[in-house]
This record gives C-alpha cells, sequence and structure tokens, in this order.
C-alpha cells in the first residue's frame, strides 16, 4: 500500500479499520525518510523513539482510547523544543542542543500523559529543516543546508517552514507543523503544492517555541488537504496558561463545518455549496510584480469558486505596500532582543578559544549565527537604539495599526479576501541570495496578515508551463479559521490540484 500518498483522513480510517498499525505506518515512512534524504527536509530522526510512540499508540487503540489523530505520524519544524530530538532551529548556535521539556504544540500533538490527558498521540518521526531561527523565504539559510523542493530538485522549496512543507510534498511524513511569522507557512506550502493554514495570532500556543518575532509567531499546520489542517488546527489550538498571548477561547473544532453550506449547515444546493460567501479581491494583489502565470492560475480559482455560488467583489488594501519596510523593522527589533539570550554562556554554541567575557560573547555569537540572522540583529539593533526608536520602530508600530484598519475597511464589503501567496512559483537555487531585498519582496502577499494578526492559508490552484505549484491565498477575519478551512475543503472538493504528486516522488 502507497501510504505516502494518503490523506490524513484516509489513514485515520485505515487505523481504525485495522488495515494497518501505527507501528507499521511508523517503520513506513521512517524508511522512507532514509532513502529521500536529498531533499534535505529533515534534520534529525530517532527511529527507536519514533517506534516506542508507536507502539503506545497502537495500544491505546487497542483498548478503545485515542481519537482520529492517535498513531499517525507527524514531523515537526525544528523551531519546535522536543525531548529525544535535537532542537537546532537551524542553527549552528544550537547544533547539539536537546531539550529537556517539549514544546507545548509538541506536547499537545503527542502521546497523552498525566499533564496533557487529551493529547492527539501522534507519532513524532523528527525534526525538520528551516531557514535559521526562521529567518528566510527559501530555506537557504539553514546552517544544515538548503532544502529542495520535490517539484523540481533544483529550485527552493520555500521558506522558513521548507523542511516540512518538502517532507510532506515527497511523502516523507502524512502532515507536518510550521510556523509563520511573514509567510512561512503559507508560502512552502504553495511552492510546494500543499495546503497550510496560519491561524490568527494567539490561537496556538508559543510555549516552547524558539523565538524570532514574539508579536508575529505563530505556529500552524501543512498538509495535503484542508481537512487534514483542520484536523490538526483542533489537536494543536488550545488556551495555554504558559503563554501570556495565548487566547483564552482558543480550543474549538476546526472541521465542524467543513461539509456545511455557507448559508445553511445542510447543503441543498450541491452544486453551489458557497452561495451567499463574499470574496474580495484586493487591487493591489494583482498589480505589477504579480507574475501572469500565477495571476491567471489565482483567477481561475476566484471563478471555481464563484462558480460554487460564491460572489466576487473588488476591495482595496492602500497600505500593502508597506507592509514590507513595516516588518523589517519590526521583526529585526524583537529578533535582536530575542536572540540576545544565545550568548555563548548558559547554553548554545561557545566559541572555543577566548581572554575575557566580551570575547566570548563577540566570537560564540560571530561563530554560531549564519549571514542572515546577524544582518537582523544589526538592523534591530539599529532600529531600537538611542535617536532611532521614534524615527523607525514607533512609525512602523502605527503604520502597523493603519495596515490592521485597512483590513477592517476591506471586510464590511467582503467575508474572505483572496489573492496570490508569493509573486512567483519556486525559483532556482541561489537566484536570490546575493540580493536580500529580491528575497524579501518573495512576502510581499503575507506580511500583511501576520502585521494585522489575521488568519490566512494557501490552497494549491495550479501549475505554471514548468510544472511547478501555484497557491491562491484566502484570508479571513479574526477567528474565522474554520470558515477558511471550510472554502478551502469545497473548493477542493471540486478540484484535484491537492492531489497532484511530484513525479520524483514513487
Amino acid at each position: 500500500m502507497s501510504w505516502h500518498v494518503s490523506t490524513v483522513a484516509l489513514l485515520s480510517k485505515a487505523l481504525a479499520a485495522k488495515q494497518v498499525s501505527s507501528r507499521e505506518l511508523t517503520s513506513y515512512f521512517l524508511e522512507r525518510i532514509a532513502k529521500g534524504s536529498r531533499w534535505n527536509a529533515f534534520l534529525d530522526v530517532n527511529p527507536a523513539l519514533s517506534l516506542a510512540q508507536a507502539e503506545a499508540a497502537d495500544t491505546l487503540r487497542a483498548s478503545g482510547l485515542g481519537g482520529p489523530l492517535t498513531g499517525i505520524p507527524v514531523a515537526h519544524k525544528d523551531v519546535f523544543v522536543t525531548r529525544g530530538w535535537h532542537s537546532t532551529a537551524g542553527s549552528k548556535m544550537l547544533e547539539n542542543y536537546q531539550s529537556p521539556f517539549d514544546a507545548a504544540v509538541v506536547a499537545r500533538l503527542g502521546m497523552p500523559d498525566e499533564q496533557n490527558p487529551t493529547a492527539a498521540g501522534m507519532v513524532c518521526l523528527g525534526k525538520t529543516n528551516m531557514d535559521e531561527f526562521a529567518m528566510g523565504s527559501s530555506n537557504e539559510n539553514s546552517a544544515f543546508g538548503a532544502v529542495l523542493n520535490p517539484w523540481n530538485p533544483a529550485c527552493v522549496a520555500g521558506g522558513s517552514s521548507g523542511g516540512s512543507a518538502a517532507a510532506v510534498a515527497a511523502g516523507l511524513t502524512p502532515i507536518a507543523t510550521g510556523t509563520d511569522t511573514g509567510g512561512s507557512i503559507r508560502q512552502p506550502a504553495a511552492l510546494c503544492g500543499l495546503t497550510g493554514i496560519k491561524p490568527s495570532y494567539g490561537r496556538v500556543s508559543r510555549y516552547g517555541m524558539i523565538a524570532y518575532a514574539s508579536s508575529l509567531d505563530q505556529a500552524g499546520p501543512i498538509g495535503k488537504s484542508a481537512e487534514d489542517c483542520a484536523w490538526l488546527l483542533s489537536a494543536m489550538s488550545f488556551h495555554d496558561g504558559r503563554d501570556s498571548t495565548s487566547l483564552a477561547d482558543s480550543g474549538e473544532d476546526y472541521s465542524r463545518y467543513l461539509n456545511q453550506g455557507w448559508s445553511e449547515p445542510q447543503i441543498k444546493n450541491v452544486t453551489k455549496p458557497l452561495s451567499g460567501l463574499r470574496i474580495g479581491l484586493p487591487t493591489e494583489f494583482f498589480a505589477a510584480g504579480l507574475a501572469p502565470e500565477v495571476a491567471q492560475a489565482v483567477e481561475a480559482g476566484a471563478e471555481q469558486l464563484a462558480a460554487l455560488g460564491a460572489t466576487l467583489c473588488s476591495v482595496t488594501l492602500p497600505k500593502t505596500k508597506l507592509s514590507i519596510p513595516v516588518y523589517y523593522v519590526l521583526a529585526p527589533a524583537e529578533a535582536s532582543s530575542n536572540l540576545s539570550r544565545f550568548d555563548g554562556v548558559r547554553f548554545g554554541h561557545r566559541t572555543a578559544q577566548y581572554s575575557d567575557l566580551q570575547e566570548l560573547y563577540k566570537k560564540s555569537r560571530s561563530e554560531g549565527f549564519g549571514a542572515e540572522v546577524k544582518r537582523r540583529i544589526l538592523i534591530g539593533s539599529y532600529v531600537l537604539s538611542h535617536g532611532y526608536y521614534d524615527a523607525y520602530y514607533l512609525q512602523a508600530q502605527k503604520i502597523r495599526r493603519i495596515i490592521a484598519t485597512d483590513f477592517q475597511a476591506a471586510f464590511q464589503h467582503c467575508d474572505v479576501i483572496l489573492g496570490p501567496v508569493a509573486p512567483d512559483v519556486a525559483w532556482p537555487l541561489g537566484a536570490k541570495t546575493q540580493d536580500p531585498l529580491q528575497m524579501y519582496l518573495a512576502d510581499i502577499y503575507t506580511l500583511s496578515t501576520n502585521l494585522a494578526g489575521l488568519p490566512a492559508m494557501s490552497v494549491p490552484c495550479g501549475f505554471n508551463q514548468n510544472n511547478l505549484p501555484i497557491g491562491m491565498q484566502l484570508i479571513g477575519n479574526y477567528f474565522s479559521e474554520a470558515r477558511l478551512l471550510q472554502i478551502a475543503h469545497q473548493y477542493q472538493q471540486a478540484s484535484d490540484w491537492h492531489l497532484r504528486q511530484p513525479s520524483e516522488v514513487a
């Protein structure tokens, strides 16, 4: 059985029907990970621990316990600290670090215990590659090498959750976790032909997630379908008192609307289940800079949604063009503060030779951090410095509020916003590494939702002439994840873009 092409929903049914055991599934995917090392999607695996978790999951199912996700393998982005596996954040700074505790997301999806009696019971396959400290749009900034795109190994997989996206696309794991600070779930999902969702800020606990920009970071799933993402997000989302930004009512069943009509619980008109839905198309998202093939595929996706009953309208987000300068003031500022803890004293890389404390700091950080991380730390330190705080950081915060207000004005005319995820498809390895500004532009359509704290997701909607995937982005108002997943699911019932597999993935 080719389990690697199955969705999480199908694997859950197979486990429930005893067509396969969790141990068999886990062994199957571990073998694929070993054979698929060419993609460089995984940074660490621990087969013995994974198989032990699988046996525990089989015991749970045999005793009539567990839930629909029990026994299903999952891979975690290496930004989540995880007992039993190294937790590196893609950096030499944490190359040999092993955490004494699990991140909230890892524990919530893992085996039930006294502290997490309602955990999902999923089996951890290992840790996936990523841009160093989640800083990047191509997964070429990892200290452990670039991730290759399974649709074309000469192209990038996207970032910073490129390892998670490539692992799912290559059939190395059924589903994976990622984080999104400025598009780092949606962009690699789009470039690898997958579905990925960034929930509203505060929906998923950041406890145990190695911080980049704390007011922007948010965890979410990357999978083959909207249904799979709904299942995983439901398990990941809960109120966590250890995270001061965790929402009190964040626990929710995000799959509850999947098979319903937009306007009524029961779909009466099966050909138009999205009747009553208003979709806004921002004029700024379809302006100069968008590749024609991407525009054509996204517009075709919009027309498919219209055929399902939705109404299309034009909206405007005038401050979209300011998202990049605002983001690259605020995110580096927060990064410079968050990464100050990596000083070579308490944990992480320590230089071999130093004469005093100042030299220890300088050499440890110079050796441990990569070029992009250093660049952002320097930018962040500059905009927070005396004399520049008011001119840069404070002004960026004001514009951030204006960007959020633009979205609320648009939502007066529509229920969701639709546009591209990225300006183009996956680009060749090395094409943008010498020009950071060109790399930053890859996130032009995704940054604004992080600045506003809104939920957004990527949905496969086509391919270009070179058979590289294209994704369209759905953006919802606060806490509308279940509705976004409903729209994506209904679209995927009427299309097959999400079911297509890379030709090199056997």
